[in-house]
């Protein structure tokens, strides 16, 4: 990354940063989105056990990977403060804090997994989909989170093309070993929705060695010394990186988690209304990718800008980056009202499931709107090491309004399963217009030292 002097270099920067970062965070959701339409392909059960395990593990996995990727703003603000050499310590500070985080789940999953299944009113099939589901998957978590450390620092030098072409990697390995392991071709057995699994877990170790080997050999990771010299574990650097990771991680732990909550809750709905529920989640989930890539990016130039000390340069690309996401919701809300039934096509031949799915992507237009400007302002936020109100925001407008009133709506009205789409709805429109006036409160703050 380069220091900017005019909004056309910024502009140029921006995009530098966000076009691979928005690549590789789509083929991610694209993996996601391949392990459930394959699984809707092999079967109705076979999408909904699908749907109930991801339900489980996508809030763990993003929560716990939010606390791992506080490497990015140490990372931005050492580099702009000019201070390189101390890097390749914090990087690996994060891989021993990935591993102890991949023992603590693991452990925890082995005694927690099948009472939370027993708990939930499941179809003994789709019950058992989803437990081996998680029990393959479970073979690819200590790559997936040292893979997350890696790319956020990978991330946090520029060097997002990298990030990207491993992901591209990524996408035909799993999409290969899906056709392979959930429909049982070429003499492979046939699993069905437990195969995405088995397929998940082994891309994860792909993508983890894979970037290990771009760090250790190549420019200008080798110039920083990085997995070159042994780094034994320093609580002081664990402390610090917990300190800015914890409410980056809780923060996207409270947003993910509702939506798992509300397919969770939904399970007292037929398996129909789950497979259709969860398949328009999903292919909402790969449009917030926009404002996702956008937050990252907003992390990296505001982390390095502010860690230069230039507050005015780390303002203008908060604006540019909030403003082009919310173009980009305006336009991706044409996709979803004009193609719906398309997009429902995707995921299933049965005409009631599409019929379900097209009425939910109506619903996701509005919360990805309010997805657009809450998701970007956390990353500006978070590059200023600003991040413990928002964990908070995200936990009042997600936990204490939003969800409250998608049960109330979907228990006492006949909205049925549509009302805990306008509890996500409520929730996610009063946490960005929170945000929106911590950013600003956040921006006032630093304008005296600007001066």
């Amino acid at each position: 990354m380069k220091q900017t002097t005019s909004i056309k270099q910024k502009a140029g920067q921006f995009l530098h940063i966000l076009l691979p970062i928005l690549i590789t965070q789509i083929a991610l959701s694209a993996i996601t989105f391949f392990d459930t339409n394959m699984s809707g392909k092999f079967g109705t059960n076979d999408l909904a056990g699908v749907a109930i395990g991801t339900s489980l593990w996508i809030p763990i996995q993003t929560g716990l990977s939010g606390i791992l990727m506080g490497i990015t703003p140490i990372v931005s603000h050492l580099l702009g403060s000019k201070r390189g050499k101390d890097v390749a310590n914090q990087v690996m500070q994060g891989i021993w804090l990935s591993l102890i985080v991949s023992v603590l789940v693991l452990f925890l999953g082995s005694l927690a997994l099948t009472p939370i299944l027993n708990f939930m009113n499941l179809e003994p099939a789709v019950r058992d989909i989803a437990f081996r589901f998680l029990g393959a998957i479970s073979f690819g978590i200590i790559p997936l989170f040292g893979y997350t450390v890696v790319r956020s620092c990978i991330d946090a030098l520029g060097q997002t093309r990298v990030s990207m072409f491993i992901t591209l990697i990524a996408l035909p390995v799993n999409v290969g070993l899906n056709y392979l392991l959930i429909f049982g071709n070429f003499g492979f057995p046939r699993l069905g929705g437990v195969g995405a699994g088995v397929a998940s877990a082994i891309t994860y170790w792909v993508i983890f060695l894979i970037a290990l080997i771009f760090v250790y050999r190549a420019e200008p990771f080798r110039n920083l010394q990085i997995f070159r010299k042994f780094h034994a574990v320093s609580l002081v650097s664990l402390k610090e990186l917990l300190k800015i990771g914890v409410p980056i991680g809780f923060s996207i732990f409270f947003e993910t988690a509702v939506f798992s909550a509300v397919t969770l809750l939904m399970s007292r709905f037929d398996t129909i209304t789950i497979a259709a529920h969860q398949a328009a989640i999903n292919f909402a989930s790969t449009l917030y990718m926009i404002p996702l890539s956008i937050c990252m990016s907003l992390t990296i130039l505001v982390g390095f800008e502010s860690g230069s000390g230039r507050l005015r340069d780390a303002r203008q690309y908060g604006i540019m980056g909030i403003g082009t996401a919310a173009v980009l919701s305006l336009l991706t809300a044409l996709v979803l009202l004009f193609a719906g039934n398309h997009v429902a096509g995707l995921y299933s031949d049965d005409q009631e499931v599409i019929s379900l799915i097209q009425h939910f992507l109506i619903y996701a237009i509005f919360f990805q709107i309010s997805d657009a400007i809450a998701t970007p302002t956390q990353g500006v936020l978070r590059g200023y090491k600003d991040v413990n109100p928002a964990f908070v925001i995200c936990f009042i407008a997600y936990w204490v309004i939003g969800l409250p009133v998608g049960y109330l709506l979907a228990t006492y009205t006949e909205l049925g399963a549509y009302g805990y789409w306008i509890g996500l709805i409520t929730g996610l429109g009063i946490g960005a217009i929170l945000l929106l006036g911590r950013l600003v409160r956040v921006q006032r703050r630093f304008a005296p030292e600007k001066a």
